[in-house]
């Protein structure tokens, strides 16, 4: 299980009870559901408790989807008042209390950051450069596509994770991880956005096979990457963003 289980869900802080159930000391998911149902008037006396289908972690015991409830910090503070405590239990509870702390933190930042006016110029100038791209995409797919590819729509989503691949260290998903970079990580994205559609372009003047022009795009970001280095998204704002 990975440490940062406290993610943005339907924007606001949350935690997963598939990201609990294991570490509270239950075996069972279902065990810690049915201590929130049981108990669920006094749950709900503290907002909003959504109930949601969910796949579960990767290396946890369950291989199912299954419904998960997700908790907010004072949720959170309440279940843990019905889980019996160990040594591991109550450290692990201190840590996703510091985890809340943090992830409050960070929605601050970020709403902060979003009335930056240099942040908002930047914004759209990446915004500018990205549908120049994405135009350069299609024409992409309408390329390989001429040149049998079953799959060419796939390039969309591909060349954007191997994009942001090369350039941020990023252990989960997000909804669109450019709504929550900083002002230097916009810069360089903007400069990724321009080498992609060059070099897509200058393999579709050069008749090149679709499969070494999507190459030649992932060399030249790498290269581009090496040079500037990769940098951390925040920890705190893993996942999706709802």
């Amino acid at each position: 299980m990975h440490d940062q289980v406290v993610t943005i869900h339907h924007k606001e802080p949350r935690v997963s009870t598939f990201d609990l159930y294991e570490r509270l000391g239950y075996k069972e998911h279902r065990a810690l559901k049915r201590v929130i149902s049981e108990n669920r008037d006094h749950f709900s006396e503290y907002g909003f408790l959504p109930l949601e289908m969910q796949k579960p972690p990767k290396g946890s015991r369950g291989g199912r989807p299954d419904e998960s409830y997700f908790l907010n910090e004072n949720q959170f503070t309440l279940l843990v008042m019905f889980c019996k405590n160990s040594p591991g239990v109550v450290e692990f509870k201190v840590k996703i209390v510091r985890q809340f702390v943090k992830m409050r933190e960070a929605l601050l930042s970020l709403a902060s950051q979003r009335q930056n006016a240099e942040w908002l110029a930047t914004r759209n100038t990446g915004k500018e450069k990205r549908r120049v791209e994405t135009d350069t995409i299609q024409k992409f797919v309408t390329y390989a596509t001429s040149q049998g590819s079953q799959n060419a729509e796939r390039y969309y989503a591909n060349i954007s994770k191997m994009q942001n691949k090369a350039l941020f260290f990023i252990e989960q998903k997000f909804g669109n991880i450019r709504e929550i970079l900083n002002l230097q990580q916009l810069s360089i994205v903007i400069c990724a956005d321009e080498i992609v559609t060059k070099a897509l372009d200058d393999g579709m003047e050069r008749e090149m096979p679709y499969k070494e022009i999507y190459q030649l795009a992932k060399q030249r970001i790498e290269q581009f990457a090496e040079i500037h280095g990769k940098t951390l998204i925040p920890a705190s704002l893993r996942r999706q963003i709802q």
